[in-house]
Parts: structure tokens; C-alpha cells; sequence
């Protein structure tokens, strides 16, 4: 039996993509666990700023470190509001110069739709192995977040920027000429990003180690219920699939202090 605070699962790019579980004192190869029969149980919170045993309110955080810890600050979803290149400051602005101020990719990748997105070149490709993607290509590499987040912006008018992630985990999806595309909306990019346009940036394809993809959706909430028993089918972005339907996402319950155990 395992226990620990749940947080994102660490991927590593091979044929199918390796996934791997880290918590304080154990380390799971979860592609091990396929085809076993597992029980989750939840224990308690605990937020992966204060470490407190208080209710989760976003990305793993309490409501109050939330709104206090640069990490769930408003650029880091909304990229183009990414001010440490003027060196205003937002929450912290030595954390926010480390994030920002290095260089960053936009991208299309691929899961349910295809799609634009932002993300350090040094989350190439973790971004779109936890986005679920099974293609993905690189536009631009710019120097900043801000630059990356104003492309974004420009190119989410003509593609989009969300991942439908019903369709993804019922790999409902279809292959796309990701270079056409990449060619298509070109035109859109700002024209101060236009220096940094990848014009040699070739497809990426990813294979998930899922078994059997499900045809309905269960997803499973632990803290309304707080065990669950099921034989592991597949996993996909950063969600656990089961036989029954249920799918639970790692990454969506950061900050839950919770058991595993290999039942057979």
C-alpha cells in the first residue's frame, strides 16, 4: 500500500509514453499497474503551498494561498498578461522573471480538436503528453511568456485554445496535417513574433499506453467518494482510465492526501 499527496504524475516520452507516480516515500511506475486491480482512498487534504489540512480550492492550492502564491497567479493561464519583461511585478517578481523571461513555445497539438497552446521549452513535450495529445507541432520560440501569450491570443481567433477532454479520453479523434495547419495560420502570427517563426518544425506523435478506451465517462470525484475500487485499462493526459468507465485525473486532484493499494 502507498500513500502521499497526489501530485501531477511525471511522463516520460517513449513508445507508449512511460508514466510514474511520485509521493514522499514511493516512487510507481504506473504502465506496471495495467490490467490490476487497484483501490484509491481518500485520506485528507493537504495544500501544496502551506501543506495545512484545508479544502483544495484550485490547482491543488487552499483559497488563500490560491490568491497569494505566484504560481496560480492570472499569467499563468493567461500567458499575454506576462509583465516581468518590463519588470513590473505581479505576486513575486524574482519567481516571475525565473517563469517568464525564458524561452517559451506555441504550439498545436491534437487531442480532441486541433488546438493552440503555450509552454516552456523545457515542458516540450510533458505539455502535450499531459494535454492527452497524440500529435503536436511547434510554431514559434520566443524569448519571453509575454510574446508566446500575445500569439496565442492572435491565433485562438482562426483554431482553439481548449481541449475537450470527453473526446480525448474516448479517443474520438482524427489525424490532422499538423504542417498544413501550421502553414494555414501562419498569416495570423503578430508581426513582432514573425522573426521567431519555426519554419523547419516537423510532427510529433504520441502513443498512450491505454488498453481499452471508454465509451462512457464516470469521472471519479474522491472527496464525494472516498474509495474506489477498479482494474486500470489505460492512461491518457494525465487521467487514470478504469474498466467500469471511470476515469480519474491525477492532475485535477492535486493537493488529496490519498492510499493506493495493489489489490491482484
Amino acid at each position: 500500500m502507498f500513500e502521499g499527496v497526489l501530485i501531477k504524475m511525471i511522463t516520460e516520452l517513449a513508445n507508449p509514453i512511460q508514466y510514474y507516480l511520485k509521493l514522499p516515500n514511493d516512487y510507481i511506475n504506473m504502465n506496471q499497474l495495467l490490467e490490476r486491480r487497484i483501490a484509491i482512498k481518500f485520506v485528507k487534504h493537504e495544500c501544496l503551498n502551506c501543506h495545512l489540512d484545508k479544502p483544495i480550492y484550485r490547482q491543488g492550492f487552499c483559497k488563500s494561498c490560491f490568491y497569494e502564491v505566484p504560481q496560480a497567479a492570472d499569467w499563468v493561464i493567461r500567458p499575454e498578461l506576462s509583465k516581468a519583461h518590463l519588470g513590473i511585478e505581479d505576486r513575486d517578481l524574482s519567481y516571475e522573471k525565473k517563469a517568464q523571461l525564458q524561452p517559451h513555445i506555441v504550439y498545436l497539438a491534437n487531442s480532441s480538436d486541433v488546438k493552440v497552446g503555450v509552454t516552456r521549452k523545457n515542458q516540450v513535450p510533458t505539455r502535450w503528453i499531459d494535454q492527452g495529445a497524440h500529435e503536436a507541432i511547434e510554431l514559434v520560440e520566443v524569448p519571453n511568456r509575454y510574446l508566446a501569450g500575445i500569439t496565442e491570443v492572435a491565433l485562438k481567433e482562426h483554431v482553439a485554445d481548449k481541449t475537450n477532454w470527453r473526446t480525448m479520453l474516448k479517443n474520438e479523434i482524427k489525424d490532422e496535417d499538423l504542417k498544413e495547419w501550421k502553414n494555414r495560420l501562419k498569416q495570423y502570427i503578430p508581426e513582432e513574433v514573425m522573426p521567431y517563426y519555426l519554419e523547419n518544425s516537423t510532427e510529433l506523435n504520441l502513443n498512450f499506453p491505454v488498453l481499452t478506451y471508454p465509451s462512457k465517462l464516470k469521472s471519479l470525484n474522491l472527496t464525494k467518494t472516498p474509495e474506489f475500487e477498479g482494474v486500470l485499462k489505460g492512461i491518457k493526459g494525465q487521467y487514470l482510465i478504469f474498466e467500469d468507465n471511470t476515469v480519474f485525473n491525477v492532475r485535477g486532484n492535486e493537493g488529496l492526501v490519498v492510499t493506493i493499494s495493489v489489490i491482484r
